[in-house]
């Protein structure tokens, strides 16, 4: 729990923020489907999935343009016109219509085409691993937004509890059984499990529109009616490794690097343009065909420096691709540890909230009938308080740990086929 002076700035923006709402425009709001729901919603709404479609569809767009052969080109020339002597105006013009085309050669658009696939490939393992880590962290702000809603309910009922607690606190005082020192410190004790309710609520509202946000919803969400944190689990198997989305993401980021290789080489190979046409002859009123050849001589660019630069790439490719699969198998062995020991700490949490709760009750009974002092009810009640906050972090780690081993195993949550 905060200090009361560093809890006095949050107070008071929040404040601020429920004056300026009074002269707001009323937004309608609703409540937040289930996860999967929401998650579908999503597709068609979150920015960062339409950014990752969009990636697809340029290199779809690319790969048919890869497949496209280069356009002929018409030439028209005028020879032997508007000069002097013979060469006077147009009666000894020659005229020379040909239509070149550029002979792609070395196996170039074969390469082309090939590289163009696999970037669509690539892409599209890009666009899935982009899908499954945004429903994580969807699914990690859902788990959030329904904590903090949980913290304000907890900050409510610590509330009651510690307006309960002052009034028995001042009916000893004015029954002559307790100082009026400990009624002064019951009501502090309510002002700052106020002050607390206030911060509770401002992290519920921060987090709902950090929920609202991520999905891309039309509307605001106001509350979690559906809960995410009792959700099951999926389970993820060392054998996954090689179908996690981050690896097939990284091998085909490599075939990529590897076409892309093969088509740098074939550049090498000079291209050859090729002509034919027709040339009148205006003065003998005559026509002959005319063709021609032009080949370039590789002399000084040979595509060396792209060759060794697409090379690197490969090298960096294979070197993620390893290193996500050695994440992968790693990550897969350590997620299957974390969901039991987050398991585990919920058990215990939720157990301790029982005993913390029951401790608080015959605290309570205790003081009232003038058995134990103030410090002992504020004590128990503190402790009850911890243990509920304690018990909704587990959930939170649980929940957590749920949707990264379902992440590792290409699910988009626990329990969601992505």
């Amino acid at each position: 729990m905060l200090p009361s002076k560093s809890r006095r700035p949050l107070v008071a923006a929040t404040l601020g923020l429920s004056a300026l709402g009074v002269f707001a425009q009323p937004v309608s709001a609703a409540p937040a489907p289930s996860y999967p729901d929401l998650l579908a919603r999503a597709q068609s709404a979150a920015p960062r999935l339409a950014e990752a479609q969009a990636g697809v569809a340029r290199a779809e767009g690319l790969a048919r343009q890869a497949a496209v052969i280069p356009n002929p080109a018409l030439t028209v020339d005028l020879e032997n016109f508007s000069g002097s002597g013979p060469f006077e105006g147009t009666s000894q013009a020659e005229a020379t219509y040909s239509l070149q085309q550029t002979l792609e050669l070395g196996g170039k658009r074969g390469a082309r085409v090939a590289a163009g696939r696999a970037e669509v490939t690539a892409a599209q393992a890009r666009a899935g691993r982009t899908r499954v880590d945004f429903a994580f962290d969807l699914a990690m702000a859902y788990a959030e937004a329904e904590a903090a809603q949980r913290r304000l309910k907890l900050a409510s009922d610590v509330l009651g509890l510690t307006e309960e607690d002052a009034r028995i606190a001042t009916a000893l005082v004015e029954a002559g059984r307790e100082a009026d020192l400990r009624r002064i410190q019951a009501q502090a004790a309510v002002e700052a499990a106020r002050a607390s309710l206030a911060e509770a609520r401002a992290a519920q509202e921060t987090a709902l529109a950090n929920l609202t946000s991520l999905s891309g919803s039309s509307e605001p969400i106001d509350s979690i009616d559906v809960s995410l944190l009792d959700a099951g689990s999926v389970a993820a198997s060392s054998s996954e490794a090689a179908a996690t989305l981050g690896v097939v993401a990284a091998q085909a980021e490599k075939a990529a690097a590897e076409r892309l290789l093969v088509l740098e080489r074939r550049k090498a190979v000079p291209d050859v343009d090729v002509s034919v046409g027709v040339r009148q002859f205006n003065g003998d009123d005559a026509t002959a065909l005319v063709a021609g050849l032009s080949v370039p001589l590789p002399l000084f660019n040979r595509n060396q420096g792209a060759v060794a630069a697409a090379r690197a790439d490969v090298s960096a490719a294979e070197a993620r691709a390893n290193a996500a699969l050695l994440e992968a198998q790693g990550a897969i062995r350590s997620s299957t540890a974390r969901v039991v020991a987050s398991e585990a700490r919920l058990l215990a949490a939720n157990q301790g909230e029982e005993a913390a709760q029951e401790a608080y009750r015959l605290a309570r009974i205790g003081y009232e009938a003038g058995k134990l002092p103030l410090v002992e009810l504020v004590n128990a009640r503190r402790a009850l308080a911890e243990a509920r906050s304690q018990s909704i972090a587990a959930a939170v780690e649980r929940a957590g740990a749920r949707a990264a081993q379902a992440r590792l195993g290409g699910f988009a949550a626990p329990g969601v086929q992505p």
